[in-house]
């Protein structure tokens, strides 16, 4: 499937590898990709993002979900509905192991061993391909991986909603002629 990639989605695809290894993250996920998105500059995927206006924002939003373990703002809202407090719980864990201790970060692969992509990257591919295919699209470009990420659930689809980027507003900056950014 790789060989069906443009160069841009490529180079998101290696930048996503690194920002799992910069993390000590076990396998490369649906936020590695996303993360590697950010950096893009020039592309028909940052254009979508609107990269000066929300690259920073995305980030942090980022960061800190990372620090609840994962959890993403619906999850943590839904367990403080069951009497939950994660913050409590980051604030306590933290307290004891340091701050970030949270974050996944030090599970890296065994040494020797290409970090795999865990299930979330491979779905967010998955759909990549996808939606390339129902656009009668020949290649696999770095924007289809940004709409990939915005239709699935998890951190990385709320993240990117929170900040104005639906699929349906980076579709409308895409293909549908209009000049403004998403959101």
């Amino acid at each position: 499937m790789f060989e069906r990639f443009t160069k841009d989605a490529r180079a998101v695809v290696t930048g996503a590898v690194e920002h799992a290894e910069e993390a000590g993250a076990g396998s490369v996920d649906a936020e590695h990709l996303l993360l590697a998105l950010l950096d893009r500059e020039g592309s028909r995927a940052s254009f979508a993002l609107g990269l000066t206006e929300r690259g920073d924002a995305v980030r942090q939003a980022l960061g800190q979900a990372r620090r609840r373990a994962g959890l993403s703002q619906a999850d943590t809202e839904a367990l403080a509905g069951l009497g939950i407090d994660v913050s409590e719980i980051v604030a306590r864990v933290e307290e004891a192991h340091g701050a970030g201790a949270m974050d996944g970060g030090g599970q890296g692969p065994r040494p020797g061993r290409r970090r795999p992509f865990g299930r979330g990257a491979k779905e967010t591919l998955e759909k990549a391909l996808r939606i390339a295919v129902a656009r009668r699209d020949r290649h696999i470009g770095d924007e289809h991986i940004l709409l990939a990420l915005t239709v699935r659930p998890g951190v990385s689809g709320e993240v990117l909603a929170d900040h104005g980027v639906t699929h349906e507003a980076v579709t409308r900056v895409l293909y549908g002629g209009g000049a403004a950014k998403a959101g």
